[in-house]
């Protein structure tokens, strides 16, 4: 059996590409700051923003724990809303033709339009700001879980019914497997949108002291022209997004990986 050089294989290909991308990119970006003597308060090199991550680690680290915890919370609080709204269309076209346009609705609102409301409304900050978080995860899973649920084979529901099959049957065995796919691809869409509406809810609320998250730490390090914490912290913000989107993989090919075609035509 022939054996795949190692470069060859798409799995490292995934991983290399990307990574070599990113290594010239900063090349060539702190070759410009020195080149160009660009001081640092108006844009600081990638090494003195490492340098910065690791020096401001105290304050950074724990911004990050808070955003991380609003993100996951409001992460999971749009998962469950969304499937179970899902769920909710699925059982009558009348339902999902009457409520779909307010999901819709939901979506196009801009956040930091409704965010000052929901903060003013919900006392406790941290709940606030999940609250809108969640908002702004929560339409890609409505979306693609509706449309996965049904997504059937018509051969196969007309199986299911001939053999008189109840509609709690018919979900659990027909239309979950057959929405699974596109479950996970709205969660990886949602997974991102929730650290988005995190910053952007910690951005509105503006709460500062040990339960600021890395939106307060840039308003801060704005205000003090420290540009080199401010990019630290937005390299936090990129780097747990990444992190996020493969977790968000790693889930779909555990989940997808034995069964689906999807996940079986990699590699």
């Amino acid at each position: 059996m022939k054996t795949v050089p190692l470069l060859a294989r798409p799995r490292v290909q995934r991983v290399l590409y990307p990574v070599l991308i990113g290594l010239v990119l900063l090349a060539l970006w702190q070759w410009l700051v020195v080149a160009m003597e660009l001081p640092p308060y108006l844009v600081p090199s990638p090494l003195l923003m490492v340098q910065t991550l690791f020096t401001d680690w105290a304050p950074l680290g724990s911004a990050l724990l808070v955003t991380l915890k609003i993100t996951l919370l409001s992460f999971v609080l749009a998962t469950v809303a969304g499937v179970l709204i899902s769920f909710l269309f699925v059982q009558s076209k009348r339902i999902e033709t009457a409520l779909f346009p307010y999901a819709v609705l939901l979506q196009v609102t801009p956040i930091v339009a409704v965010a000052p409301l929901i903060i003013i409304w919900v006392k406790n900050p941290v709940a606030a700001m999940t609250v809108c978080a969640a908002l702004v995860a929560l339409f890609p899973i409505i979306s693609n879980t509706t449309l996965g649920l049904r997504s059937i084979d018509p051969d196969l529901q007309s199986y299911f019914k001939l053999n008189r099959a109840t509609r709690w049957q018919q979900l659990v065995r027909l239309r979950i497997p057959s929405a699974l796919p596109y479950f996970f691809g709205g969660l990886r869409i949602s997974s991102g949108l929730a650290l988005i509406g995190a910053v952007v809810a910690e951005f509105v609320a503006g709460t500062g002291g040990s339960g600021a998250g890395l939106a307060y730490q840039i308003l801060q390090a704005g205000f003090q022209l420290n540009i080199p914490r401010m990019f630290a912290a937005l390299l936090l913000i990129s780097l747990t997004g990444v992190a996020l989107f493969v977790l968000m993989a790693w889930l779909t090919k555990l989940a997808l990986g034995a069964w689906h075609a999807s996940e079986l035509s990699q590699d």
